[in-house]
């Protein structure tokens, strides 16, 4: 884990540090190798390639799986507000933890099979 990141989670709400805390350490687990840098002023996770980002807004942290991934969970991802490539969590709901952890899977999987280095 960087400084860098920690830094980012930092400058939220105790709240907001607790979610984005919780999405890092399921990054982490699912991908023991993953590399954490601040790309695009977001934590962004490669493994093998890029992961996904995170980020956090007034309203919601936004998640950015790539579009591969929103297209594979399209159907559990109906009750969020999407994009092509990311999905909202708004702060006043709970978070799938879980859907964020089949997500990860997913993506380490896509880069495996894709035969993406380090």
């Amino acid at each position: 884990m960087t400084e860098e990141v920690d830094r980012y989670i930092a400058r939220f709400p105790p709240e907001v540090r607790e979610r984005l805390r919780e999405m890092r350490r399921i990054v982490h687990e699912e991908a023991p190798e993953v590399e954490e840098v601040i790309s695009y002023g977001m934590p962004t996770f490669r493994c093998r390639g890029n992961l996904l980002h995170f980020a956090a807004y007034d309203l919601y942290i936004g998640l950015y799986p790539t579009p591969s991934a929103m297209e594979a969970f399209a159907p559990r991802l109906r009750e969020f507000s999407t994009s092509k490539g990311a999905v909202r969590f708004s702060h006043d709901r709970p978070i799938p933890y879980q859907l964020i952890r089949e997500m990860v899977r997913f993506r380490v999987d896509e880069n495996r099979k894709r035969g993406k280095g380090v």
